[in-house]
């Protein structure tokens, strides 16, 4: 996931990050008024925690880093620093435990396979690939969770997708959703 990062207080988090050689977690803002499922946090309680991979400053006040989920996360708690950081209390999600694909959605491991196989042939260079090596088209937590990086869908679609507990559901959710859209781009 690569980001450009601007804001002074996140300018001094990645700083941190770097240093410390620590990760951060990402969360999705939820819309004004709106609260986590359990009603506790202006933000899904729900989460990425990253590492930064690469870092480059191209511009005074503006640094461009390139992130590697590692697993998801549960807030537990938070506080927001004065300069507006929030910082919190998290717990880790296993990963879910590999699946295999069921027959009747192989074509979406199929589709993603082509897609990630056609980007090079449009000019995706290696370093720009969305997607991270080894590709893993037999487990279907792996296939459904690029497909979700992926797609063009709204944040909180994505959001719930990614807090279903069971790969295979959220397997055949991505399957309704690109035959819904099939004729669209990816």
């Amino acid at each position: 996931m690569p980001l450009n990062i601007f804001e002074a207080r996140y300018l001094d988090m990645v700083r941190t990050c770097l240093r410390n050689k620590s990760s951060f977690a990402v969360v999705a803002v939820m819309p004004e008024g709106e609260t986590d499922p359990e009603g506790y946090f202006p933000f899904a309680n729900i989460g990425t925690l990253v590492d930064i991979v690469e870092a480059d400053v191209t511009t005074v006040g503006l640094m461009t880093i390139r992130c590697v989920g590692r697993h998801r996360v549960k807030v537990d708690s938070y506080l927001q620093q004065p300069d507006g950081l929030v910082v919190g209390q998290v717990n880790d999600i296993a990963n879910d435990l590999n699946s295999p694909i069921p027959e009747d959605l192989e074509s979406v491991a199929t589709s993603l396979q082509n897609l990630l196989k056609s980007l090079p042939d449009n000019g995706v260079s290696p370093e720009n690939m969305p997607v991270v090596k080894p590709y893993q088209y037999h487990d279907a937590s792996w296939v459904a969770n690029r497909w979700v990086e992926l797609l063009d869908l709204p944040l909180l679609q994505k959001q719930r997708l990614m807090q279903l507990d069971s790969p295979v559901l959220r397997l055949e959710l991505i399957h309704d959703i690109l035959h819904e859209n099939s004729g669209k781009k990816v």
